[in-house]
């Protein structure tokens, strides 16, 4: 079998509905990428990279991966960890990560994909099997930006069955420039008004409730210390990406210095970058995105890599469906396995996409015993919702 064509998909569907009335609660919309892998044979892959903000990223990500895929017409797509290497090898001089782990990662999924499809499995059984029979989810709350709001949305996701949710409460009330990050700081009245919103939310679902922070590794070092312990009051589950990743050893500072469990590794790319989160104590939760950090081959060895340690990993997968499910493959394979990251409770905003809903129950996804990553792409609906230059904007 050969690889015959590689090709992106750019699309933007409706989104944020209300699942219990089905009315639009704003005229939002989501952007994904997804990649294609053809082959010779007439079986297809699907892949899919977490997108970045506006439009020029995001095109210039699709047409990166589309660059890429003229290498690999012709290559065997059974041979997974070698092209894997030959799309990271080659891209030496120009770097590893960031843009090449994402267009590895849709391509490795993809690869996973044919692969399950051939075999006639899924992928968690060419991982070794299951250890588990369902992956345990968190979500997100819709516009976590008063106490109202929170109130709302932290009562339908625990009545959803949910057991926990995460949410940044100081994000859509900082100055423009700490969002951009320019100075690390945290004014006073978001700070509180962020306390209002976890108060609220905390209120709201009572003491079983995992509530997870998320801070965006948007803060310096003595913020992000007095952010932390001041939540803490609130029993929080978590407190993620306290400060921006370049330097391991910020991270080091406020975990010395704070009370609750430190979450990292959205941002890091491969499992070279989390070495030192590893030997240095530096999170007791780890985060890797399957569509950032390499694909499937390379989050399962990062969860490998963190149960050596005895770290739970609970990936970054709040983006699409082919992301979704390829965590969830993964996962299922994961002894040290927490919670998989989902963008919100109801995911039937996806269904326009994939043909079949993924099967949520009780804030658990049951993964499908079909082979490779266990739903399709919607060919018609690609085409249906694929952007133009101009209106790729998220």
């Amino acid at each position: 079998m050969k690889i015959t064509h590689i090709r992106s998909w750019l699309v933007k569907v409706p989104w944020d509905h209300n699942p219990g009335t089905g009315e639009v609660r704003d005229p939002s919309t989501r952007v994904f990428i997804f990649v294609q892998v053809d082959t010779d044979a007439g079986i297809t892959g699907w892949g899919e990279v977490t997108t970045y903000p506006g439009p020029v990223a995001n095109r210039a990500m699709a047409a990166f991966i589309d660059q890429i895929g003229t290498w690999l017409q012709g290559e065997d797509p059974a041979n997974i960890e070698a092209i894997w290497h030959k799309i990271f090898r080659n891209m030496t001089y120009v770097g590893t990560r960031g843009a090449t782990t994402a267009a590895i990662s849709a391509i490795d999924i993809a690869l996973w994909d044919i692969r399950g499809k051939v075999l006639g499995q899924p992928i968690y059984q060419l991982m070794g099997g299951p250890v588990r029979d369902r992956i345990a989810l968190y979500c997100h709350p819709y516009k976590p930006t008063s106490p109202e709001t929170i109130t709302a949305s932290a009562k339908e996701i625990a009545a959803a069955g949910f057991k926990a949710f995460k949410m940044d409460p100081m994000i859509h009330n900082l100055h423009v420039g700490n969002e951009g990050y320019l100075d690390g700081e945290l004014a006073a009245d978001v700070e509180a008004k962020a306390l209002d919103i976890l108060a609220a939310a905390r209120a709201a679902v009572g003491p079983e409730m995992e509530i997870l922070i998320d801070a965006h590794g948007l803060y310096n070092v003595p913020a992000a210390v007095r952010l932390a312990n001041k939540m803490s009051a609130y029993n929080i589950f978590w407190f993620e990406e306290p400060v921006p990743p370049e330097s391991w050893k910020a991270l080091k500072q406020v975990k010395e210095q704070v009370t609750v469990s430190i979450c990292t590794g959205e941002r890091l790319h491969t499992r070279w970058e989390f070495v030192p989160i590893f030997e240095n104590g530096l999170a007791d939760f780890v985060m890797p995105d399957v569509t950032w950090t390499g694909g499937i081959s390379e989050l399962k060895k990062i969860a490998t890599m963190a149960e050596a340690y005895y770290i739970p990993i609970s990936p970054h997968d709040a983006s699409g469906p082919i992301n979704v499910m390829a965590g969830a493959q993964v996962m299922m394979t994961v002894p040290n396995f927490y919670k998989l990251e989902v963008h919100r409770y109801d995911l039937s905003g996806y269904n326009v996409l994939i043909d079949q809903p993924l099967d949520v129950r009780a804030g658990c996804l049951h993964v499908p015993n079909r082979p490779g990553l266990g739903v399709e792409l919607s060919l018609e609906s690609l085409r249906t919702y694929e952007t133009t230059p101009d209106n790729a904007a998220g």
